[in-house]
């Protein structure tokens, strides 16, 4: 066999669902295209939300990105719009297919600068089987919720990335999405509201739950039985499958307020092509296999992935395998919150959480908060780089 004369070198995160499907798909497109290799390199969940694109692009020719990153990257050009490279049909077939607004998160200034190859929410998960052994019943409703959180065996992602993505939640839940102005993130009565709901949860959280991402909070409740129900953490289908971990979590849709199940704030992943890329054109064929529906349902799932087709989501093999997992939150993914994709975005998403989590596990004082967030907000806005 002929020696590869192209090579690809991706980046992605470190874990099951973000790293082997990308392997997988890598190693079948190399066997389909021998003169084609594709390495993947990973690294953590929250580099992958904090470390800057344009410095990812300068090194990789592939990379899976997060998609508040789609403004910045639209302005700076540090990635490749996709709408020329990609075969004819596919951009459509993917717009009527997406999870939710998966596609559209990529989507900017009538380009599209990544595809939607992961979709995700977050969703509510459980252990049922301890639900059971210690009599509860699965909470419908936010006061069920905070009536099962004062039994010490609720888990939430506390670090402030997730707590503001749990901010975001309550606004939208309530009414009100954020940063729908110039002046304001959201206004106070609703903002006042929010902090408050989170914070009558935080009464009762754990405190090592505040130094943990959703990977860490499924490991736990995996690993361990001293939690038993998450409200909402970002899903990760490969804990609905049999022999995943020690014990297998089954997901669901959110809690209730005021009849309005939770509107979660959309997570997910997207593939895009480095400007600096010498093979455009194969790293465009790439993503185009790794995106299709016919892969996004078979060989990307299969390997740990978490599509972001929604043919993945309505098959009846995968549900099967993964307790039923893409059709229970679905609803969830489909009603989820758009967060803002503005140039300066990130700027105020690396600074907004952290008052956020200090509220929702001390308390204080919520106009003087929603001051402090406004202000970031402002700042944010005036970004340039």
């Amino acid at each position: 066999m002929n020696q590869p004369s192209i090579t690809l070198k991706g980046i992605t995160w470190n874990h099951t669902r973000g790293f082997t499907s990308m392997v997988a798909t890598a190693q079948r497109f190399h066997e389909l295209h021998p003169e084609v290799k594709i390495e993947w390199s990973k690294r953590s969940l929250q580099a992958f939300a904090d470390e800057p694109i344009d410095q990812l692009a300068q090194r990789y020719d592939l990379l899976v990105i997060d998609h508040p990153w789609t403004g910045f990257a639209a302005r700076t050009g540090v990635i490749q719009p996709l709408n020329d490279l990609m075969p004819e049909g596919l951009l459509e077939n993917l717009a009527a297919n997406s999870v939710g607004k998966s596609h559209e998160s990529y989507s900017y200034n009538n380009q599209q600068w990544a595809l939607a190859i992961d979709a995700a929410t977050p969703v509510a998960a459980s252990r049922l089987d301890l639900l059971r052994n210690y009599g509860y019943e699965l909470p419908r409703i936010w006061d069920n919720l905070l009536a099962l959180a004062e039994s010490g065996i609720v888990a939430i992602p506390g670090i402030p990335q997730d707590t503001l993505m749990s901010f975001y939640m309550l606004c939208s839940t309530l009414g009100e999405d954020v940063c729908t102005t110039s002046d304001y993130v959201v206004s106070e009565k609703i903002g006042s509201q929010a902090l408050g709901m989170l914070r009558e949860l935080g009464k009762n959280i754990n405190q090592e739950c505040f130094n943990w991402n959703p990977i860490q909070v499924y490991e736990a409740m995996t690993s361990g039985d001293d939690y038993v129900y998450s409200p909402f953490a970002y899903g990760y289908a490969n804990y609905a499958q049999e022999g995943y971990a020690r014990k297998l979590l089954i997901f669901h849709d959110t809690v209730s307020i005021d009849g309005q199940n939770l509107i979660t704030t959309l997570g997910g992943t997207g593939l895009a092509i480095s400007t600096h890329c010498q093979h455009t054109e194969w790293a465009a064929r790439y993503a185009a296999y790794v995106a299709h529906p016919n892969i996004q349902k078979t060989l990307y799932v299969n390997f740990g992935g978490q599509p972001g087709h929604r043919e993945a989501w309505l098959d009846e093999t995968n549900n099967a395998r993964l307790s039923n997992y893409f059709r229970s939150t679905l609803p969830t993914l489909d009603r989820a919150f758009l967060r803002p994709r503005y140039a300066g975005h990130m700027y105020f998403q690396d600074r907004a959480g952290a008052p956020i989590r200090e509220f929702m596990m001390r308390g204080g004082d919520s106009l003087l908060l929603l001051q402090e967030l406004n202000q970031l907000y402002r700042e944010s806005l005036e970004q340039t780089h």
